[in-house]
């Protein structure tokens, strides 16, 4: 029986020929392309529109529609120019980023409507990360809620406020699949599985764009960086990618598909080299898989200034040759980088660069435009009050939070703290930070209104809580210590407030090579542990940090991530038990920074340790030739998936709803096949418990993971309450990249399936493929 493919037309056999026939796709031989990807894009009468605009339009004018200048806080080296009414006003100017508010983003807005030749107007951009002016949990905790409709939610809501402020076309999201905790974005995205990844990639661009892009409270979103910019070697921001097309495919294409999927209306070119390839100016990327492939009917912009960086890179040799190969590769828009004003216009004229290749990129930018209809209604209301956050917004964020943040570790459940408490400590550089709590990349955030873990606490227990910094986040003398130790010797229990400082620490440029918490801020949790009172240790933190010496020093452990404006209020209804923990982990944490990069998905490798002890260096044979640390075990101090709550569940053990599968009856839409467990609340409170279920194929012409997820799902008990789940596998779930880079279902392959409630799942059940 013939094995089921995803085949990708022309684009067969790798990345060389893929390169070649791309090649030649530029010429005129392009591959037929699959259907568009946003269908308001790909509208009729749009496109008329589109077609009758771009006739009228002179050289000049076209090249402007492709060049997008900051204004405002510069978020890269800038180009150094200063006359951009100027440029708006001669139609020289397609975009801007950084200009925020009604007032201001209109007063360019007019130049351009109303007193430029053809009255095409501009289309301003911001990095709205993890929203505008309600700020939310950092992306790494979303992504912790495993839960893509509060986050579709939570980016509607980021939506809106930015669109009252002028902004109608966001900077996210970051599909960037992670493996490296010491790569500073990781913070910025859904972090290693590309299942969750995707899943949330969709939930993303669902609540910007909305049911159309042309309602006003729809922004257009920009699915970012494309691509594997989260490959970079030993995790150092910019570095080179290097992978191989399988894993390309099979990992970290994932998200970005499923967001061009789900109609995401631009991408965003990435740093990195791929493979040896710039990927602002690889016609693979950009041209055979997003455009041919995929059907991608939106536009690209570059990076901050990285087509200018192609000469960096070395593969351009001047400003000209950076600029044909960014466009001809499949980059519309130059972020920053002033290099498509000067030079497009001179190399069309010298037939260096076709005028049609102008005139599709430029195509690609007006449909963004006209679908969101900026023709008729290009300006924000001034009228309007600036967008603020609202009682029902604050409560949305809060919610988001409580969903979001991990318990780790509770020894002993010294949580949840009670009522009964007569006196708390709140200690650290964390505990009184609002600026803290909102993370990297604020957008219009305003630290005032952020809510602190010691705000919070001293209003949950009015005169029961005393305050000690104990230390900043980066110091490193002990001097400050004594009054911390002095607030915990008085308390019945304490709660340190450690972590990274985010502006600086997490986010772009911010790359680690050392994962623990920084400063003396160890130190300090050793004393405070000494003093005997049980110490709850809460994390805010961008990195997955090595937690393994802590320990010992903290009866509980929370990973808090960065969670916003509601920071405090959901951290305190944790702690007090008004809600219980839900958040799982979607990154592994690492014993020791050696282990990194650590991810749950991995191979199995042709020596595996097996049942071999790895908690001891190797004294025999037998335990020595396997893949296997001699100073550190194979395993991660915390697993993918894994969170704690205040009560238990139980798994019962899988069944299936046909004994087998036939390959090639496997449907590209829907289940082929159910798994159903059920789940039961075994503990005395309610909780939610986010059932998981993973995955093996043995038997495949390729290597596969020794697990991989394929399903999740967030299920709410009461106490003893048990509820059948059911999990439906179909092509996406089954599928795997074979050799030829084809997706593929194999006849002849054996499926383990696991659930439970992390990636250490142990309830099984297993079929073959016919």
């Amino acid at each position: 029986m013939k094995e089921q493919r995803r085949g990708h037309g022309g684009w067969k056999g790798g990345m060389g020929l893929a390169l070649a026939v791309v090649l030649g796709a530029c010429a005129g031989t392009r591959p037929p392309a699959r259907a568009p990807s946003n269908a308001e894009l790909a509208g009729a009468e749009l496109n008329a529109r589109v077609e009758a605009l771009l006739r009228q339009m002179t050289l000049e004018e076209k090249v402007g529609q492709l060049a997008q200048y900051s204004q405002g806080v510069p978020t890269g080296p800038g180009t150094g120019r200063a006359d951009h009414e100027q440029m708006v006003r001669a139609g020289a100017v397609g975009a801007f980023l950084n200009l925020v508010g009604a007032k201001e983003t209109n007063r360019l807005q007019r130049l351009a409507v109303e007193h430029s030749r053809l009255k095409i107007p501009l289309l301003f951009g911001f990095d709205v990360i993890h929203g505008h002016r309600t700020l939310f949990p950092v992306p790494l905790g979303l992504a912790s809620s495993f839960d893509p409709a509060l986050v579709e939610q939570a980016m509607r809501r980021a939506a809106t406020e930015a669109a009252a402020d002028g902004i109608r076309w966001v900077f996210s999201p970051m599909t960037d699949i992670a493996r490296d905790a010491r790569w500073g974005r990781i913070v910025e995205g859904s972090g290693e599985d590309p299942y969750l990844g995707a899943a949330l990639a969709r939930a993303y661009v669902r609540g910007y764009q909305g049911a159309s892009l042309a309602a006003p409270t729809s922004v257009a979103a920009s699915v970012k960086h494309f691509a594997a910019y989260g490959a970079a070697e030993a995790g150092r921001d910019y570095h080179t990618v290097d992978l191989s097309d399988v894993s390309l495919r099979q990992v970290y294409l994932r998200p970005y598909q499923a967001a061009v999927e789900a109609g995401a209306a631009t991408l965003m070119s990435s740093f990195n080299t791929l493979n040896g390839v710039p990927a602002t100016g690889n016609p693979y990327l950009l041209t055979g898989i997003l455009r041919q492939e995929w059907g991608f009917n939106g536009f690209v912009v570059s990076d901050w200034n990285s087509v200018q960086e192609l000469m960096n890179h070395g593969t351009a040799l001047d400003g000209a040759a950076a600029a044909r190969q960014a466009l001809t590769a499949g980059v519309e828009m130059d972020m920053e980088g002033n290099l498509y004003a000067p030079e497009l216009p001179r190399l069309v004229r010298s037939g260096q660069v076709s005028e049609a290749v102008v005139d599709e990129a430029v195509r690609r930018v007006l449909r963004v435009k006209f679908a969101l209809g900026l023709f008729e209604r290009p300006y924000a209301d001034e009228t309007a009050e600036p967008p603020q956050p609202t009682p029902e917004s604050r409560e949305q964020a809060r919610r988001m939070a409580e969903a979001s943040i991990v318990l780790l570790k509770n020894e002993g459940r010294v949580l949840p703290l009670g009522d009964s408490v007569q006196r708390i400590a709140v200690v650290g550089p964390l505990a009184d930070s609002r600026v803290n709590m909102m993370g990297c990349w604020p957008a219009r955030g305003d630290a005032r209104e952020h809510v602190t873990l010691r705000d919070a606490l001293e209003r949950r227990w009015k005169g029961r809580v005393v305050y000690a910094k104990g230390t900043g986040i980066l110091a490193q003398g002990t001097e400050d210590f004594q009054e911390a130790v002095k607030a915990a010797a008085s308390a019945d229990v304490v709660i340190a407030a450690l972590g990274e400082e985010a502006g600086s620490m997490t986010g772009e440029a911010a790359s680690r090579t050392s994962l623990g918490l920084p400063g003396n801020q160890e130190p300090l949790l050793a004393a405070l542990a000494a003093t005997g009172k049980p110490v709850i240790l809460v994390l805010f933190n961008g990195h997955p940090l090595v937690l393994t010496g802590l320990q010992a020093h903290a009866r509980a452990i929370v990973e808090a991530w960065y969670p916003g404006i509601e920071a405090g209020n959901a951290l305190v209804n944790l702690l007090s038990g008004a809600v219980n923990f839900s958040g799982r982990l979607p990154v592994t944490l690492p014993r020791g920074v050696g282990q990194v990069p650590l991810y749950y998905n991995q191979l199995s490798t042709g020596r595996p340790p097996g049942a071999a002890d790895l908690t001891r260096p190797p004294t025999a044979t037998e335990n020595k030739y396997i893949s296997r640390y001699i100073d550190e075990q194979n395993a991660p101090l915390y697993p993918f998936g894994y969170g704690l709550s205040y009560t238990d569940f139980a798994f019962s053990a899988p069944s299936l709803s046909a004994k087998g599968l036939k390959a090639a009856e496997v449907p590209r839409q829907g289940g082929a096949l159910q798994v159903k467990t059920q789940v039961r609340n075994t503990g005395a409170v309610e909780g939610t418990v986010v059932a998981q279920l993973y995955l093996q194929v043995r038997g495949a012409s390729t290597a596969q993971p020794v697990r991989q997820l394929a399903g999740f799902a967030r299920v709410h008990l009461a106490p003893g309450e048990a509820r059948e789940v059911v999990f439906p596998l179909g092509f996406e779930e089954l599928s795997f990249v074979n050799a030829r880079s084809e997706r593929v279902v194999e006849p002849g392959t054996h499926y383990d399936v696991w659930v439970g409630d992390s990636s250490e799942a142990r309830a099984h059940v297993d079929f073959m493929m016919e």
